[in-house]
């Protein structure tokens, strides 16, 4: 595990100081359409994929790019890792994000949240506060843009059961904007709360769309029962190659450093 320590804490400096290139970069976008920034934002997301296959050998695949539809869009993500709040991103033409609006506050980041229309929420405000985000959520739905939204409302570690929230299923009907789930495995690779990365295949797949107009029982039940067995086909998969990597399939302690 030496060899992987080392490519790990290589990455991480270069990581953060290709992110503060790109974001001295990007300071002339602020008078700029807000296009430019998203170009911003996937230029960088690429550099740091690249920096995973060449530092620490994390192969990405992607899978199902075909279903990605055009126009307004909810797309419901599996969510294990920090990693993929950035690189769905790539995929969309008019990405929008949900963020805690302390995050607002930081230098240059919280800058291009609000240059780029991202929504905050004080999740101390409670059901008034939740109120507030689905209606921007709708309404900057409707403009056309895509929200990438994470159903579970953070990072779970991997085989965690599941927690699907009800807030998704209110700015889906709100909407009347297809949903687009994503099933992942990006926390065997990029852990949570770590910053240990492992070597293995990545993989991202886009599953089938759902329609506007399911119930909000059917939606949830639908997008839950999808993305999770796609996700746990995909966990098993990449362990069964871990195994092969490293001679065992790492524990928890190695991959979900609570």
């Amino acid at each position: 595990m030496t060899s992987i320590f080392l490519r790990s804490l290589l990455f991480n400096v270069l990581f953060y100081l290709v992110l503060a290139f790109w974001f001295v970069l990007a300071i002339p976008t602020f008078v700029m359409p807000m296009a430019t920034t998203f170009w911003i934002a996937r230029m960088w997301a690429r550099n740091s994929e690249w920096l995973m296959r060449v530092v620490c050998n994390i192969r990405i695949e992607y899978r199902g790019l075909d279903k990605i539809p055009a126009g307004p869009l909810i797309v419901a993500s599996k969510h294990q890792s920090m990693w993929e709040t950035f690189t769905l991103m790539r995929f969309f033409e008019a990405p929008l994000y949900i963020y805690k609006r302390e995050l607002a506050k930081i230098p240059l980041f919280g800058w291009y949240l609000i240059k780029t229309r991202m929504i905050g929420i004080d999740r101390d405000a409670g059901a008034r506060a939740l109120i507030t985000m689905a209606k921007r959520a709708r309404e900057e739905v409707l403009r056309g843009r895509q929200l990438i939204i994470f159903p579970e409302g953070t990072r779970r570690p991997v085989g965690a059961p599941p927690s699907y929230k009800t807030g998704i299923a209110q700015i889906y009907t709100d909407s009347g904007a297809p949903c687009l789930p994503v099933a992942l495995n990006s926390g065997l690779f990029w852990p949570r709360r770590s910053f240990m990365r492992y070597p293995g295949t990545l993989v991202v797949e886009f599953l089938d769309v759902l329609p506007p107009g399911l119930k909000r029982r059917e939606f949830i039940a639908q997008i839950s029962e999808r993305i999770e067995t796609v996700t746990d086909r995909l966990v098993a998969t990449a362990r069964a190659e871990q195994a092969q990597l490293f001679g065992r399939v790492p524990s928890l302690a190695d991959v979900d450093d609570e």
